[in-house]
């Protein structure tokens, strides 16, 4: 067989085992989250979420909401040069995003193993 045939059909083959992928994928609600920033997000959004009197006090001057640390927490970058600190048996997260008004701010999270502390919040 040709090569221009053999490779016909691998194309073939291979776009429809993506159509097949993709199909039951998305009916399991299934996502790749394999890089380092995804997997530490995913982590902090999957346990019970506390929030220090520091935060709380930023919560309350209205700058930023617990809409917007959610966000965060879904959308955000983690600056892993400054995380990873150890903090009374968990790890602290540097996470950077932005608020309701495009403002870009960072949280501090640490991170237990059965739930995340929001520490603080800061304006940038």
């Amino acid at each position: 067989m040709k090569f221009k045939y053999r490779l016909a059909y691998f194309l073939f083959g291979a776009l429809l085992g993506c159509i097949f992928l993709v199909f039951f994928l998305k009916k399991k609600d299934a996502d790749f989250c394999y890089l380092p920033n995804c997997r530490v997000l995913k982590d902090i959004r999957s346990k019970s979420f506390n929030v220090s009197d520091e935060a709380q006090e930023k919560l309350d001057q209205n700058w930023v909401t617990m809409e917007d640390v959610e966000k965060t927490t879904e959308f955000g970058d983690v600056d892993f040069s400054r995380s990873k600190t150890p903090y009374k048996g968990g790890k602290i997260y540097i996470i950077e995003g932005r608020n309701a008004n495009n403002e870009p701010i960072e949280i501090e999270v640490v991170n237990f193993e059965k739930k995340v502390l929001l520490k603080d919040i800061k304006k940038l």
